[in-house]
C-alpha cells in the first residue's frame, strides 16, 4: 500500500459528513448535523430521504445487504442481515430501503443475556439508528449503529447506556462552565482505547483445545525463555507481523478508525495497537469494529488473535488502557492543566471532580472490569492492582497538598532534562511522570484507566466515569449556583473536597506489599475477584447514582450484576470441563504411553542382564506424577459436581473451589510436561506457541 493513498482510502467505507453533504439536500443535511449535535427527533420524511441516500451510496460500494449493528450484553457484537431487494408484480425486484428500515429494526430479544428482563417466550426487541455514529460497510453490508431494548423499553445493550452517561456529564459540566461565564451547548468525553494482542501460529492454535474453546491456555510449563531478558518491547517487527499490521491499519483505515500507533509489548508474541482519540461512543463503536477486524486479519496471515487477558501463565496479559478526558464542543480541554495549574481554577475544579468521583465509586470502576480473564492479570506485576487509586505525579500532588493544608505553594516551572549528550538538546519533562502500576493515572491531559481487560467492551467503564463524574459536577454546580461570593465559594468547595478524597491519590508503587496495607488503612477497597466485586453493583448508593441522571433503573443494574456473575460462573465451568476432557483424553494417556515406553527400554535391557538405573528412576518418577495427576483430576471432577445452583454462590464456589483444584491440576501437568518426551507430548507447548518462526 503505498503512503499516498491512505486520505483517499481513509473513511471510504463510511458514510460519514463528506459523503452527508456531497448526496444529502443542504436541508437533510442541516437537520441530521442538529439531531447529532443536540439529541432532537428526526423528521420520518427526513429519515426516508437519508436512508436513500444511504443506500444508493452502499450499492455503489458493492453492498447488497443492511444490518442493525448493535452491542448486546454478551460484551460482542450483533447483526442479522437484510437486503435491499423488494419484488415487483412483474418479478423482477428493485433495491429499496426506507426511513422507517434505517430509524428502527427488530430482533429476538429472548436469545440475548437479559439477567431476566425477558422470559424465553417475550422474544420481541427492537433497534434504534444512533445518528452519532457514522454507518459503514463491512463484508458488503451496509452497518447501522444502533441501540438495543425490549418490547416494554428496558435496555438489553451497552450503548444507549454509554449515550445516556455521556448526556448527564455534558449537562453537569455546562452548569459549572456557566459559572465560569462560559457558554457551550456541549461537552464530550472523549477516549483513546490502547488494545494489547497475542499473536500465535494458526497451526499451533488448532492443535490446543484450550486455547480453542477458553481463550487461554490451561496447561503449559514455563519455556526456557519468558520475558526476563525484556528484549520483545518495542523490539524490532518481525516482516510476518509486520504484514499482519500493514493490512490491518488498512481495513481499519477503510472504516474510518484512526489506527496510529503499533509496536512490540512486553511478552513474547505480543503486541500493541493504540488510535487517535474519538468521542466515547464512537470510540467504544470503533473498538469493538477493531477486536473484530483484527481476528479476520490474523486469519489471511496464518494467525489467531488472542484478546483474552491471560492466555500464557508466566508472562504478561493483555490490557486496554482506556484514555479519558472532557472536551467542550469548542475544542477546550476542560482536564488540561496549562502551564500554571495553581492558578486555574476551572482545571482544579474538574480535576477535584474526578478524584471525588474515583474515590466514592471505586467499586463501580472494579465492576467495570471484572471477569474471569482479567482477574488473572490484576496485580500480577504487569497491570494494575485491584486496589483503585489515582495517580496525578509529582506537580500536581504538590498543588493538592498545598491547597488541603493551606500554605503557599512554589512552583517548580518548566523543567528540562539533561541527559549528557552534547548533541542532543535538553528534553523538557511533563508535568507527570508516568505510573504504569497506577489503575487511574493523570498523564498530561487525560486520565488513562489501566485496569480494563483485552477484550473488554469499553462502554461499561465509560459509563461508570461518565457518570460518577458527572454526580460530582452535578453537587459542585448545586452549591456553587447558591454562593454569593463564586470565588470564595469555590476555593472553600475545592479545599474541602480534595481533603475529604486525598485518600484516593497514591503516587507510588502499586505492586508493593507496603501500598496494599498503607491502602487498607486509608480504607480503600481491595475486591480481588469478580463475585467480590459485583456483589456491590447493587449498592444503595450505586443504585441512587444512576437513578439520579436517569442511567439505570435498578431493574437494569440487578440484571447486568446477574448477567455478570452467570458468565463468570459459566467460564470457570467451561474451562475446568476443558481441563478435565484434556487431562483423560490428551495428557494423561501421553505420559502412561510414554512411560510404558520406557519400561519396555528397562525390560529389555534386564532379558540380556544389563541393569538400567536411570530408565528405573525415570518410570517410577513417571508413574508417581501420573499417579498424582489423577488424584487431581478425581478431585477437580468432585468439584464440578457439587457446583451450587443460585448465581451468586456458585461465582464465589467457582472462585474459591473450582479454580484452586484446577490450578492444583495444572501444577503437576505442568511437571510431566517437562519430563515427558516431545515427541509423545499432545500438544504445542509454550516455547513452540510464543516463538513461531
Amino acid at each position: 500500500m503505498f503512503v499516498t493513498r491512505v486520505p483517499e482510502l481513509f473513511g471510504s467505507m463510511v458514510f460519514n459528513e463528506v459523503v452527508m453533504k456531497e448526496r444529502l439536500p443542504k436541508d437533510v443535511y442541516r437537520a441530521l448535523k442538529q439531531t447529532i449535535r443536540q439529541g432532537t427527533a428526526l423528521d420520518a420524511q427526513i429519515a426516508g430521504i437519508i436512508a436513500n441516500a444511504m443506500k444508493d451510496w452502499a450499492i455503489e460500494k458493492g453492498a447488497t445487504h443492511y444490518t442493525h449493528w448493535f452491542q448486546p450484553m454478551t460484551g460482542i457484537t450483533a447483526e442479522k442481515h437484510d437486503s435491499f431487494i423488494s419484488p415487483c408484480a412483474d418479478g423482477t425486484v428493485i433495491m429499496e430501503f426506507s426511513g422507517k428500515e434505517l430509524i428502527k429494526g427488530e430482533s429476538d430479544a429472548s436469545s440475548f443475556p437479559s439477567g431476566g428482563l425477558r422470559a424465553t417466550f417475550e422474544a420481541r426487541g427492537y433497534t434504534a439508528w444512533d445518528p452519532t455514529s457514522y454507518a459503514f460497510i463491512k463484508d458488503d453490508t451496509l452497518c447501522i449503529p444502533t441501540a438495543f431494548c425490549s418490547y416494554t423499553g428496558e435496555i438489553l445493550d451497552k450503548k444507549t447506556p454509554l449515550l445516556r452517561s455521556m448526556d448527564a456529564i455534558s449537562r453537569q459540566a455546562c452548569r459549572v462552565l456557566r459559572l465560569f461565564g462560559k457558554h457551550v451547548s456541549r461537552v464530550t468525553t472523549t477516549v483513546g482505547p490502547e488494545q494489547e494482542y497475542f499473536l500465535i501460529d494458526k497451526a499451533d492454535y488448532k492443535k490446543r483445545p484450550d486455547l480453542i474453546i477458553t481463550g487461554r491456555t490451561l496447561f503449559g510449563a514455563k519455556p526456557p525463555k519468558g520475558q526476563e531478558m525484556e528484549d520483545h518491547y518495542f523490539g524490532s517487527i518481525r516482516p510476518r507481523v509486520k504484514a499482519y499490521m500493514a493490512e490491518l491499519d488498512e481495513e481499519l483505515w477503510k472504516v474510518g478508525i484512526c489506527a496510529k500507533t503499533e509496536h512490540n509489548e512486553v511478552a513474547p508474541s505480543q503486541h500493541e495497537m493504540a488510535p487517535i482519540y474519538a468521542t466515547a461512543n464512537i470510540a467504544t463503536d470503533h473498538n469493538q469494529l477493531t477486536m473484530e477486524i483484527m481476528k479476520k486479519v490474523a486469519d489471511r496471515h496464518g494467525f489467531v488473535c488472542l484478546l483474552h487477558e491471560k492466555p500464557f501463565e508466566g508472562v504478561n496479559g493483555s490490557g486496554k488502557h482506556n484514555n479519558w478526558s472532557i472536551v467542550t464542543d469548542k475544542g477546550e480541554n476542560l482536564l488540561d492543566p496549562g502551564s500554571t495549574p495553581m492558578e486555574n481554577a476551572q482545571f482544579l475544579l474538574f480535576l477535584t471532580a474526578v478524584i471525588k468521583a474515583v474515590d466514592e465509586y471505586q467499586d463501580l470502576l472494579r465492576i467495570s472490569v471484572a471477569s474471569a480473564g482479567n482477574d488473572h492479570r490484576l496485580g500480577a506485576n504487569e497491570a494494575p492492582p485491584a486496589i483503585v487509586s489515582m495517580y496525578v505525579g509529582d506537580e500536581l500532588a504538590a498543588v493538592i497538598d498545598s491547597l488541603v493544608s493551606g500554605t503557599d505553594y512554589r512552583a517548580t516551572g518548566k523543567r528540562s532534562m539533561d541527559i549528557g549528550v552534547t548533541a542532543l538538546p535538553a528534553i523538557p519533562q511533563d508535568n507527570s511522570d508516568r505510573n504504569r502500576t497506577s489503575p487511574f493515572a493523570f498523564t498530561g491531559n487525560k486520565f488513562e484507566f489501566r485496569m480494563p481487560g483485552s477484550s473488554f467492551n469499553i462502554a461499561c467503564t465509560n459509563i461508570m466515569i461518565n457518570t460518577a463524574v458527572a454526580d460530582a459536577l452535578m453537587a459542585f454546580a448545586d452549591e456553587l449556583e447558591k454562593a454569593e461570593d463564586f470565588e470564595s465559594a469555590l476555593s472553600t468547595l475545592v479545599r474541602r473536597e480534595l481533603a475529604a478524597h486525598r485518600r484516593i491519590l497514591f503516587n507510588g508503587n502499586g505492586y508493593s506489599d507496603s501500598w496494599r496495607e498503607e491502602a487498607e488503612k486509608r480504607g480503600l477497597l481491595n475486591l480481588h475477584s469478580t463475585p467480590e466485586a459485583l456483589v456491590h453493583y447493587t449498592d444503595a448508593k450505586n443504585v441512587g447514582l444512576f437513578a439520579r441522571h436517569g442511567v439505570y433503573t435498578f431493574t437494569e443494574m440487578k440484571s447486568r450484576q446477574d448477567i455478570n456473575m452467570e458468565e463468570y460462573a459459566k467460564v470457570i465451568h467451561i474451562e475446568a470441563l476443558t481441563c478435565l476432557d484434556m487431562l483423560n483424553r490428551q495428557i494423561i494417556p501421553a505420559c502412561i504411553t510414554y512411560s510404558g515406553e520406557v519400561a519396555k527400554t528397562v525390560a529389555a535391557k534386564a532379558s540380556i542382564g544389563v541393569d538400567a538405573p536411570v530408565e528405573k528412576a525415570k518410570v517410577s518418577e513417571l508413574t508417581e506424577l501420573t499417579a498424582k495427576l489423577m488424584e487431581k483430576e478425581a478431585a477437580l471432577s468432585a468439584t464440578v459436581t457439587a457446583e451450587p445452583e443460585e448465581i451468586n454462590a456458585r461465582a464465589m464456589y467457582a472462585h474459591e473451589t473450582i479454580i484452586p483444584a484446577m490450578e492444583a491440576a495444572r501444577a503437576v501437568a505442568d511437571a510431566l510436561e517437562s519430563r515427558v518426551a516431545k515427541a509423545y507430548w499432545p500438544f504445542p507447548t509454550y516455547a513452540e506457541l510464543l516463538y513461531y518462526v
